[in-house]
């Protein structure tokens, strides 16, 4: 089918640009909205629509519709940022690209594991402003790191599949709940009282302080309704699971199956808990990959649970923060708000296969 509206210009390289654009977009480290854009440029080459081509790069028609625009303007000079209002721009590409590349493929001199703007503007010559405004452009941060952690259950496509299918299309006559323990949750005291925050200081508190002992929260969240039930223990063993599932199958009415999805913990397999669940047919378990937490959702409700209540609270025994946590339940479950999962599991599996793709480039490279 034709692309609507006018006529596209024909995208024509020369031999030189189509060597600097596929440069460009094959380098293990150019910045990623450049190489993007250059391999929008030469995907137009071939005569595709901007919709075929948007479709390709998973980018929108209007960004591509955009790209091949600037292209057809102003060249290679068209896929750096355009120039804001204001003082004459000082700045050349030559000296972009030196910056990019360097920020990228070298690391500093001294021995250091990343650049600072500092460093950096030492290194080039440049205004620690100038390299500030530059990173900012292409999205780059050599102050942040991140880590990751990839399953390796044989079972995982399985268990995505299972799972995202349940938050996504969940049976009828039926509750989904995600369970999981926050163990070890500790009743700090500090030693000093906190000083509230004032205008221009926030609140603080001393770096020690004293424990008044632990307690461990089961918790499981209804994905329809984002209601929680919680159940705190002393411990969190097989036992105390198996109490927690009596709960459940109390506050659940008689008429519902219900789907728990919960991770890999032994708890949750003794023969005790297999026997309960041989007595309680409704009950369904699915269990996520290892290593992969991220599918609970309960795991988003803990860390709200954490930032709001927990972490900044002081408690001088453990009946007080436990009050402290079945109070925070109570109100939650007076207004709940359910989380939406909206990742389809094929979107998953593409998104990890194209990050083991990139590893196993840079393991080659290596």
């Amino acid at each position: 089918m034709a692309e609507r509206g006018r006529p596209k210009q024909p995208m024509e390289l020369s031999q030189e640009e189509r060597l600097v654009l596929e440069r460009l977009s094959s380098r293990r480290k150019t910045a990623q909205a450049l190489a993007l854009r250059a391999r929008i440029v030469l995907a137009c080459e071939s005569g595709k629509t901007n919709k075929d081509v948007a479709d390709e790069l998973m980018v929108s028609p209007a960004t591509v519709g955009k790209w091949r625009r600037r292209f057809l303007e102003r060249r290679l000079d068209g896929l750096f940022d355009e120039p804001r209002p204001g003082h004459p721009r000082t700045i050349t590409d030559d000296k972009v690209e030196a910056v990019i590349v360097k920020t990228l493929e070298q690391k500093p001199a001294d021995g250091a594991t990343h650049w600072s703007t500092r460093s950096m503007a030492r290194a080039l010559g440049m205004s620690q402003t100038s390299i500030s405004l530059i990173w900012r452009a292409f999205g780059l941060q050599p102050h942040r790191a991140e880590s990751f952690k990839l399953s390796t259950d044989p079972l995982f496509v399985d268990k995505v599949k299972d799972i995202c299918g349940l938050y996504l299309d969940p049976p009828e006559r039926a509750v989904v709940l995600c369970v999981d323990e926050k163990s070890q949750i500790q009743a700090l005291n500090r030693f000093s009282p906190i000083l509230p925050m004032m205008p221009g200081t926030p609140e603080r508190r001393t770096h020690d302080y004293v424990r008044h002992g632990t307690t461990s929260l089961f918790a499981a969240l209804d994905m329809a309704t984002g209601q929680v039930i919680g159940s705190l223990h002393k411990r969190h063993r097989a036992t105390e699971f198996k109490k927690f599932l009596v709960k459940i199958d109390d506050e659940i009415p008689a008429h519902l199956e219900v789907h728990l999805i919960l991770d890999n913990y032994s708890t949750h397999k003794t023969p005790d808990i297999r026997r309960w669940l041989l007595r309680h047919p409704r009950f369904h378990l699915h269990f996520t990959p290892t290593s992969g937490s991220w599918l609970n959702m309960v795991e988003r409700w803990f860390a709200e649970l954490t930032t709001k209540k927990i972490k900044r609270g002081a408690h001088t025994s453990v009946r007080a923060l436990e009050t402290d946590i079945k109070d925070w339940i109570e109100h939650w479950n007076a207004n709940p708000r359910p989380y939406v999962w909206v990742k389809t599991a094929e979107e998953i599996l593409a998104n990890i296969a194209r990050y083991c793709q990139r590893l196993s480039a840079i393991t080659a490279a290596k």
